[in-house]
């Protein structure tokens, strides 16, 4: 089961340049490994913990509220066409105050230059800021997204699923099975496997997700993602893969995005750009789609 994606490359999604589509313009032939956070990842036992293994994914998002912010690291892995190219990112989120700081690093290209400088992104409940962007912007400013007008919700457009809307997504899980006790950098975790409807995960998720994963929900031909959860003796997600899939005007995409999470209660300052400091014109694309305003 696989979620596809309508369109891509026009109208709200003409941002996927950065994340998908337009980074293969500059990295074909590059390849990734789910971003590494595998390491050091083995499997130790099938101990079956007590309560539903559906229900302790549900409650996934809950519990990171009350731990309150932990640092993070995301890879997302993109194949279509036989060419595969992983994004990477670092840095920290809040989650009772929805907001992160994280700086993503485009992949080189097929010759080894880098493709990018690493951008900085500011993700808020409803909306994704930017920086070093390229694309015609300058350097010293901030291009803001509505993310609720994004046909994915921001899932896999801007190279970093949100780690609150990771978690948020899980809340429509549906067939959930668990896999195993698993040793994930050095924390004894539980894994489950399931899929999650992105519809009941809007309808379940809290009011700064909602919009989002709602704008998701309705640009997706096929509501259900697969996933991989990770979760402590505590219920804290320790790390999350998803597995969507969308169509394009060319091959069919495969995105695999992946959030680590670790150092819970570490601080995660997360100050948004004034609006001196957001970009008004129009940020040039590549082949992947129309300019973006």
């Amino acid at each position: 089961m696989v979620v596809r994606q309508q369109r891509c490359g026009g109208g709200a999604l003409a941002v996927c340049a950065l994340a998908v589509a337009g980074v293969m313009t500059v990295a074909t032939g590059c390849s990734g490994d789910g971003g590494g956070e595998g390491a050091g990842e083995r499997a130790v036992t099938r101990e079956g913990p007590a309560g539903s293994p559906a229900d302790a994914v549900r409650g996934a998002a809950d519990e990171l509220v009350r731990a309150g912010s932990a640092e993070t690291r995301t890879s997302m892995e993109t194949a279509a066409g036989g060419t595969r190219v992983t994004i990477r990112g670092e840095g920290a989120y809040d989650f009772r105050g929805r907001l992160g700081r994280i700086k993503v690093v485009l992949p080189k290209d097929a010759a080894g230059a880098d493709g990018h400088r690493p951008i900085t992104e500011l993700l808020a409940p409803g909306a994704l800021y930017m920086k070093n962007r390229g694309a015609g912007v300058p350097d010293d400013k901030w291009v803001r997204i509505d993310t609720t007008a994004l046909e994915d919700g921001n899932l896999v457009t801007g190279g970093v699923t949100d780690p609150m809307a990771a978690a948020e997504l899980l809340r429509g899980a549906a067939d959930v099975t668990y896999v195993g006790r698993t040793e994930l950098a050095g924390v004894q975790v539980r894994h489950y496997r399931g899929t999650a409807d992105i519809g009941r995960a809007a309808g379940a998720a809290s009011r700064e997700s909602r919009g989002a994963l709602s704008a998701a929900a309705k640009g997706f031909s096929t509501d259900t993602v697969p996933f991989d959860a990770y979760l402590d003796d505590e219920g804290l997600l320790r790390k999350v893969r998803h597995h969507f899939t969308f169509a394009t005007e060319g091959p069919a995409v495969a995105v695999v995005s992946t959030t680590l999470l670790y150092g819970f209660g570490a601080p995660a300052s997360v100050e948004l750009p004034p609006e001196a400091d957001l970009y008004t014109g129009r940020v040039q694309q590549g082949r992947s789609g129309p300019e973006a305003p």
